[in-house]
């Protein structure tokens, strides 16, 4: 067994989520429109959901409510007023989502589930098996949206990760390593030892990899962020506000 280095060029077949594919998906000129919306919705419909969900809102009508919202972007073309210079992705999507439910509120024969047209497919688990969402005083609705948005992003980033491993032949390594990589008890995982016999070498040299698996996943980490901010200077505060979130709504979140 080698060493585990990774290159920093490696393949990856995962599709980030950056300003390109917001723009893209408002830009129905585009050949790539289809494609853009349908990869936007599915990446965020749930920290919407979750958002709503927290306001008070049922299981059906928080999926009515995110449905519709991204029904609106594209009949109403929104996304084209969503530009890198105007901030934050994730902020200008909350932003239009809270519109949207305030308009929602103002409806009182509001279409049911986007007007009968499926934008998006709410798939893989049922919502009420992948969360446990009853209103809680202590965080807002807005936390609770940034930490859902930040487990999706640091899941992203984890996928780049072992999909760079696993092109070099070494994913049974980043099996053994990704618990070190688990929020919040990666940090108090630094008892070698196990994982060492494990993978038949010395503690120090599983410390070394353990090192540079985390080293590479912050760089995947800030990369990702870059897409979805304006200016370089703002990565590291919006990873803190991310981190910040997502400890606070510890517990509170799908597992």
């Amino acid at each position: 067994m080698n060493d585990g280095r990774i290159s920093n060029e490696g393949r990856v077949g995962f599709h980030t989520t950056r300003w390109d594919l917001v723009l893209n998906s408002g830009n129905v000129d585009s050949p790539l429109f289809g494609q853009a919306l349908a990869e936007l919705c599915s990446i965020y419909w749930y920290p919407l959901y979750a958002f709503a969900r927290h306001k008070g809102y049922s299981e059906h009508d928080a999926q009515d409510l995110t449905q519709s919202f991204f029904l609106h972007l594209l009949e109403k073309m929104s996304l084209k007023q969503a530009r890198p210079e105007r901030g934050r992705f994730r902020s200008f999507l909350l932003a239009s989502f809270q519109n949207h439910i305030s308009g929602f509120r103002q409806r009182a024969n509001a279409a049911k589930r986007g007007g009968g047209y499926q934008v998006i497919s709410l798939d893989a688990q049922e919502p009420q098996e992948r969360s446990r969402l009853e209103p809680a005083e202590q965080i807002t609705a807005e936390t609770l949206f940034d930490a859902q948005w930040a487990k999706l992003l640091l899941e992203r980033v984890t996928t780049r990760l072992e999909e760079e491993y696993q092109s070099i032949g070494k994913k049974d390594l980043f099996d053994a390593l990704r618990r070190y990589l688990a929020i919040p008890d990666g940090e108090k995982a630094t008892g070698y030892e196990n994982v060492a016999r494990q993978l038949r070498l010395t503690a120090a040299a599983v410390k070394s990899l353990v090192f540079r698996l985390r080293k590479r996943f912050g760089m995947i980490l800030r990369h990702e962020v870059a897409q979805t901010v304006l200016d370089s200077a703002e990565i590291d505060a919006e990873i803190h506000a991310l981190y910040g979130a997502l400890f606070a709504a510890e517990g509170r979140l799908e597992r």
